[in-house]
């Protein structure tokens, strides 16, 4: 039996989610704040049988922040499993107990909590008349969170994510519209007290590593006591005896040394020289108190580690947090062979995080052989080198949208060898798509080295700032990655930059062409046949799919760079390219000319020469705010992230007026001008629009007026 589905409604800061796993070893992957934690938590309230019983009345801190009011809601968190054995017992688990099991066999069954009001309030909300909102806030106002049960059913059949068959449900309170029935059947049947799922199954919880020794001096927490008590139960009586009895010996031993008799005089004779006989106590011991119970013993073992190769072995606070971490992984791991081995239902193990301070191989190695069997493993990381090594197929992403998180299962619809393309680009630096706010696809060395540089220097803020990943493909391979960004994959948006490689100059056959010009121009004219197919093809992939988006350099990256108006920064750099004078004169000269077939010839060969990610190397030193952004790249930004916020546009104003202070573009009383309209756009006395024309007017021909125009 294993974990097919998880979907869960309102709560926490998931508002309608559903994901998918499959036998073995399943990944959770997501970015900082995307829900990971409180999905393992809803998964622990159906399946943690150690989760005190308080955990699962839910108050109103666990509804989802979106609702406008979280009264009359439902909170409801419901697990679907396949595979269910044929055995009777977990045939009369999922059946309820019912003592005859007629029919076929249970081969996949769902197990629901649901925090919903009670009964009496159910009632009277059904009661309400349609558009009756006054009646409805009346009761709504009353509602507390007293007035709330937890019942968990099974035999469920209704997808509680569906946005209609919930209203029908629970009610829609927009329009104020509720069913007369206060009992669905689709809602499942109500689990006995006495059956649990939780008691039934194998499951282990291993929390993120934030404060491994702290855990160790905790004896409730502490693996390494919860093993050997676990084994402690085990133990022949009679092999304790002897151990009591030396307990008991050494109790004695210590109780009739010469100082502790003494010290116990001086005690009560000092007693009786401070409040008199009367007043003093009748008997006065010192006695040795180890503890003489397997379970006490077993609290003073400590586990010694020795890390490196000199033989010395520290306890658990002197070793490196890695190593800690390690040992506290792998104590937990072995508590969990040793539960697994008992006659369990199914075996199941969450692991969250294992990341916290494991160096990459350790990662890599223990994603990669942890796998028990029968054992459904999931883990939960924002590690790109587990990332790495998962298994597409077996991966929920979750991402935040606002105030909301959202799951995307990355391989669904897709073909196996589609699976198996994607696999392949999943390396660490390339998985960086899976946990992104948006991405941008790139071919070459050259824009991943630029257009972060190009980006910071123009707007004052990073890619990682405006929740951009910028993702080197390193061919023009991009629909291997970019099938990933879809309505049934993941939700966010993606840009594809790639260049059109159009010939930068005339093409056509002359007679006076010598040698090396004819195979330039053949060179040309392949390319931009190439690139003129590509287009189709890139066009027709991306068409219709609102998070795709596919933005062409009209020739390539560089040249495209130096016909934007940098042919003063490549300036820059020629003495660095070349040696010779007569050499940098040509280029210096090329580079200035008015015909852009020069520029760009010259811009390609010294990239050439040089390697084209070295010349962008070269290239990101000498970019500043004066520099100009390619109006394809520009676009292909705003289509990544089209929404900037009030601070964002505040910020990007503000670089951009001390930029041009600096530079002496704009006079002092200029810039403060437009700083005191920031100042009214910051407290929303001016609005984008406002400011905006503020800023035209106080930074008269900046490029940054035609870049912002795009964002909203």
């Amino acid at each position: 039996m294993h974990i097919s589905k998880l979907s869960i409604v309102n709560y926490r800061n998931f508002y309608r989610a559903n994901l998918f796993f499959n036998k073995g070893v399943n990944t959770i992957i997501g970015e900082n704040g995307s829900g990971k934690t409180n999905l393992f938590r809803a998964m622990r309230l159906l399946l943690d049988d150690n989760m005190v019983r308080a955990a699962f009345r839910l108050d109103e801190t666990d509804f989802h922040r979106g609702l406008d009011d979280w009264r009359g809601h439902w909170i409801i968190i419901s697990m679907e499993f396949q595979d269910i054995g044929p055995d009777e017992a977990i045939q009369a688990l999922f059946q309820h107990g019912t003592e005859i099991l007629d029919g076929d066999p249970i081969i996949k069954a769902t197990y629901n909590l649901i925090f919903r009001p009670k009964k009496d309030i159910r009632i009277k909300l059904s009661e309400l008349s349609e558009f009756d909102f006054g009646g409805l806030d009346e009761i709504r106002d009353q509602i507390t969170i007293s007035d709330y049960e937890t019942v968990f059913t099974g035999r469920s059949t209704i997808d509680f994510t569906d946005e209609d068959k919930y209203k029908r449900i629970v009610g829609d309170f927009e329009s104020c519209i509720f069913s007369d029935d206060v009992e669905f059947p689709e809602v499942g049947s109500r689990v006995p007290s006495i059956l649990s799922v939780a008691k039934e199954i194998s499951f282990t919880y291993i929390q993120a590593l934030r404060d491994v020794v702290a855990e160790f001096h905790n004896n409730r927490t502490n693996p390494l006591f919860t093993l050997l008590k676990s084994k402690s139960g085990e133990i022949d009586p009679h092999v304790m005896e002897p151990i009591i009895s030396k307990v008991h010996d050494l109790n004695t031993s210590i109780e009739a040394l010469k100082d502790v008799q003494e010290v116990r005089e001086n005690i009560r004779d000092t007693i009786k020289e401070a409040v008199g006989e009367t007043y003093s106590p009748k008997s006065l011991s010192i006695k040795s108190d180890l503890p003489d119970e397997a379970e006490k013993l077993f609290q003073s073992l400590k586990l010694f580690i020795g890390e490196s190769e000199e033989g010395y072995e520290g306890g658990i606070h002197e070793l490196s947090l890695g190593g800690a971490n390690l040992i506290f992984l792998t104590l937990k791991l072995l508590a969990f062979k040793y539960q697994s081995t008992e006659q369990s239902l199914a075996n199941i193990l969450l692991i969250e995080e294992p990341e916290a301070h494991i160096h990459t191989h350790i990662q890599k190695t223990l994603f990669d052989r942890i796998g028990y069997s029968d054992t459904q493993i999931i883990y939960s990381t924002h590690s790109t080198h587990i990332s790495e090594v998962s298994n597409i197929e077996n991966v929920n992403i979750l991402g935040r949208n606002g105030s909301m998180c959202e799951a995307y299962q990355p391989s669904t619809g897709l073909e196996p060898q589609q699976c198996r393309n994607v696999q392949r680009y999943l390396d660490a630096i390339r998985s960086n798509l899976l946990f992104a706010k948006s991405v941008l696809l790139v071919e070459g060395d050259a824009e991943e080295i630029l257009i972060p540089i190009l980006v910071k220097k123009i707007i004052g803020l990073s890619l990682d700032e405006l929740g951009i990943s910028l993702i080197n493909i390193r061919s023009t391979g991009f629909k291997n990655v970019a099938v990933l960004f879809d309505n049934l994959r993941i939700r966010k948006r993606c840009s594809i930059v790639t260049d059109l490689d159009s010939a930068y100059l005339d093409t056509t056959p002359a007679p006076q062409d010598d040698e090396g010009l004819k195979n330039l121009k053949i060179k040309c004219q392949n390319s931009a046949a190439a690139g003129a197919l590509r287009k189709i093809d890139l066009d027709a992939f991306v068409k219709n799919n609102p998070w795709l988006s596919v933005h062409y350099a009209s020739h390539t990256f560089e040249v495209d760079f130096v016909l934007a108006g940098n042919s003063p920064k490549v300036i820059e750099i020629v003495p660095t390219v070349y040696k010779q004078q007569a050499t940098i004169t040509t280029a210096v000269s090329d580079l200035s000319s008015q015909n852009s077939a020069l520029r760009a010839h010259r811009v390609l060969t010294m990239a050439n020469n040089e390697g084209k990610g070295w010349f962008a190397i070269l290239l990101g030193k000498v970019i500043d705010h004066k520099t100009i952004l390619p109006s394809y790249i520009a676009d292909s930004i705003a289509f990544a992230q089209p929404k900037l916020s009030p601070e964002l546009f505040h910020y990007i104003y503000s670089y951009r007026i001390n930029s041009a202070l600096k530079a002496n573009n704009i006079t002092v009383q200029t810039a403060q001008h437009a700083r005191d309209f920031l100042k009214q756009f910051k407290v929303g006395n001016l609005d984008i629009n406002g400011v905006k024309t503020a800023m035209a007017a106080h930074l008269p021909g900046d490029q940054i007026h035609n870049l912002l125009v795009k964002f909203v």
